[in-house]
C-alpha cells in the first residue's frame, strides 16, 4: 500500500486553519419550544481569532470549505419530559442544516443531537452560529455546560 502525502495532493500545511471549538461555561436555561441562539462562550481554542464570544459566531478569515460540528446536550429540569430536541447550524443567520431527536413515548430526561456539515465560506462575511430547539413538558429546559455534550467547532478542510 502506498502512502499519499498531503503535499502530493497540493494541499498546504495550513489547511486545517482557521479552526476553533467553543463550549458553554455554565448550564444555560433556554426558552421552551423556541428556536434559540446557543451562547457558546467558553473558547477551547481559536487558531485565528475568528470566533466571537459576544455574538457567538464563527467568521473565518480564509475562504474554503469547512467541516462544522455541533452538539447540544439538553436536560429536562426536574423531570423526564423532553419530547424534542434539535441542533441547528445557521449560516449568515439563516437555517442551513439540523438534526432532531424526537421522543414519542417514554420521554427522556436528556437528549444529545449532533449535527455536522461541510460548508463553503467566503472568508470575509460568511458566518456560522448554532441554535437549539427544546420541547420540554416542564417548560424550563436547559443546555448543560462543560464536557456534558455542548460544543461547536469548525476547521477548514479545503482551500478556496
Amino acid at each position: 500500500m502506498s502512502i499519499i502525502k498531503i503535499a502530493d495532493l497540493g494541499i498546504s500545511s495550513g489547511v486545517a486553519t482557521p479552526a476553533f471549538e467553543a463550549t458553554l461555561s455554565a448550564d444555560t436555561t433556554i426558552s421552551d419550544v423556541t428556536v434559540t441562539l446557543v451562547p457558546f462562550d467558553n473558547v477551547v481554542f481559536d487558531t485565528d481569532s475568528c470566533y466571537s464570544t459576544s455574538t457567538y459566531k464563527f467568521t473565518p478569515n480564509v475562504a474554503g470549505k469547512y467541516y462544522v460540528y455541533c452538539s447540544v446536550m439538553a436536560d429536562a429540569i426536574g423531570g423526564t419530559d423532553l419530547r424534542r430536541t434539535s441542533a441547528r447550524i445557521y449560516k449568515n443567520d439563516a437555517h442551513y442544516k439540523s438534526v432532531q431527536w424526537l421522543q414519542d413515548s417514554n420521554r427522556a430526561r436528556q437528549q444529545n443531537p449532533y449535527v455536522v456539515a461541510n460548508i463553503d465560506m467566503n472568508g470575509t462575511t460568511d458566518n456560522l452560529s448554532i441554535y437549539a430547539y427544546l420541547d420540554d413538558n416542564s417548560g424550563s429546559p436547559k443546555l448543560e455546560s462543560g464536557v456534558k455534550g455542548n460544543s461547536f467547532g469548525a476547521y477548514r478542510i479545503i482551500g478556496a
